[in-house]
């Protein structure tokens, strides 16, 4: 933790303030202490505290005039008031000055390092977002959805790439949104203004790919019975979007990378040679370099597309964007239909969030479809939920202390195996009740392990901040050294 950190304790106790101070050493922070009001408005004025701990009874003025003199001041501190003579009354009044918590002497050690972790986690959190906004942190890009750090990166490839000549190579499962993807870049583009053209490799024969790229003239096979521009021509000046590459003929390989060298080719049955100005994307499901090693994509072919690769992440690797779409998606689709939902019941929503969604916001959006066109309502509930996620209201939701070692749903888990884990009350006795920061230190630590000690891809499935997770394990090694180091003396 940095020392960047600084807290201002205005106790008139010098025996409490000096145990504040100790509790709080782990943290190594700047702490200063005040035993009056005035003393306390100057240190506060002076060193502008992200912590302020506020005890209500001072000598020369109460907690409240401190509060009220804080929000006057044109920088904002956590405020957790600390006092003997707590009642609801007092606290709902104490919030309504700002204070952001309270606390009843006596205070304990663990109490009073929760609340503090707490506050510094939302505090990071908000200037983290606050930073994301100014830098351009958005919520929707194009035809995007989603403000996860997975979908930003995304986001800021399109936005430094789309106006290169540069070949763009789009990975991701299926239904992950690579034609929304190729889209945006033509829209983010100089080309926007001409033809987006996108051919599906996997959904036309191999033998009329070449025509539908390229064009023919007629008569040049039975079928021709008129001359036809190809996807190549009808892009001239825009964008041309091969979906599903890995799907094309070997040999018209070899006439698609002459095409992309030279800008130059060939309507099937023709010998005029023709040449357009288009930008190439390509996307594939599957691994590429799996595919060139396997014999079914030419090694030069890739090299020559893959320039800027962008990988899609799957629905169930993008966190509370899951929901995000899904509201969006119920909206419009209510809207479509006449109908009047509008959002989703809190386990409706946990279950989405759990579920593994195999196909990607292609299936998400079957889903939404299924639920507004057979049910009314405003609310979507789980009686309403289609196959396979009713089959899943059978499954507990997973208890803290032991949710990282479940595995996640799928559509594949048996409702009876479901049945069979055992609900919390069943497992915990009143003897085994734990300190809650110590079950949130088993199940960080389970999650750095189960991850590899991947620390980024812990903090996306607990759903925090990765620095959250590095400043507990800072605060944790520090107080297992400072534990160390007393037992030595």
């Amino acid at each position: 933790m940095s020392a960047a950190i600084t807290i201002v304790i205005i106790e008139d106790a010098a025996p409490i303030a000096t145990q504040y101070r100790f509790f709080l050493k782990y943290l190594h922070a700047n702490i200063e202490i005040a035993a009056t009001g005035e003393d306390a408005k100057q240190l506060i004025e002076r060193l502008r505290p992200e912590i302020i701990l506020l005890d209500l009874k001072l000598p020369d003025m109460q907690g409240q005039d401190i509060l009220k003199w804080l929000k006057q001041q044109p920088f904002e501190s956590i405020v957790i008031v600390t006092t003997g003579h707590g009642s609801v009354d007092i606290a709902v009044d104490l919030m309504r000055l700002g204070a952001d918590d309270f606390l009843e002497k006596p205070v304990s050690a663990e109490r009073l390092r929760t609340t503090i972790n707490t506050h510094l986690d939302k505090g990071l959190l908000k200037k983290q977002l606050k930073q994301l906004t100014e830098s351009g942190h958005r919520d929707h890009f194009h035809g995007f959805i989603g403000k996860s750090l997975a979908m930003q990166t995304v986001y800021r490839i399109i936005e430094c790439a789309a106006n290169s000549q540069a070949t763009i190579f789009i990975t991701g499962e299926s239904g992950t949104g690579k034609e929304v993807c190729a889209e945006a870049i033509h829209q983010q583009s100089q080309r926007k203004h001409h033809a987006f053209v996108a051919l599906n490799c996997a959904a036309i024969p191999k033998d009329l790919m070449e025509s539908e790229i390229f064009g023919h003239i007629k008569g040049s096979f039975t079928g021709a019975i008129s001359d036809r521009k190809g996807a190549a021509l009808l892009a001239d000046g825009g964008t041309l979007f091969l979906d599903e590459i890995c799907e094309m003929d070997v040999e018209l390989q070899k006439k698609l990378l002459r095409f992309l060298q030279t800008g130059r080719f060939q309507r099937v049955g023709s010998s005029q040679e023709l040449q357009v100005d288009v930008r190439i994307l390509c996307a594939t499901n599957r691994d590429p370099l799996v595919e060139v090693q396997a014999g079914r994509f030419r090694e030069d072919l890739y090299y020559r597309l893959h320039v800027v690769p962008i990988h899609l992440p799957p629905l169930r690797e993008r966190g509370h964007d899951i929901i995000d779409i899904a509201t969006h998606l119920l909206r419009q689709y209510s809207q479509e239909d006449g109908k009047h939902f509008t959002q989703f019941a809190s386990d409706v929503m946990q279950i989405f969030k759990r579920y593994q969604w195999p196909g990607n916001v292609r299936q998400l959006q079957n889903v939404i479809r299924n639920i507004v066109v057979l049910n009314q309502g405003d609310t979507v509930l789980n009686d309403h939920l289609p196959a396979p996620l009713n089959a899943l209201l059978a499954q507990p939701l997973p208890v803290n202390s032991s949710a990282i070692n479940q595995e996640p749903l799928s559509a594949n888990t048996s409702v009876s195996a479901a049945r069979e884990r055992p609900k919390a009350h069943q497992i915990l006795e009143l003897h085994q009740i734990r300190p809650l920061a110590e079950i949130e230190k088993d199940v960080i630590e389970q999650a750095i392990s189960l991850c590899d000690g991947n620390i980024q891809k812990a903090a996306n499935l607990l759903e925090v901040s990765p620095s959250t997770i590095y400043r507990k394990k800072q605060s944790w090694d520090d107080m297992a050294n400072s534990c160390g180091n007393e037992s030595a003396n």
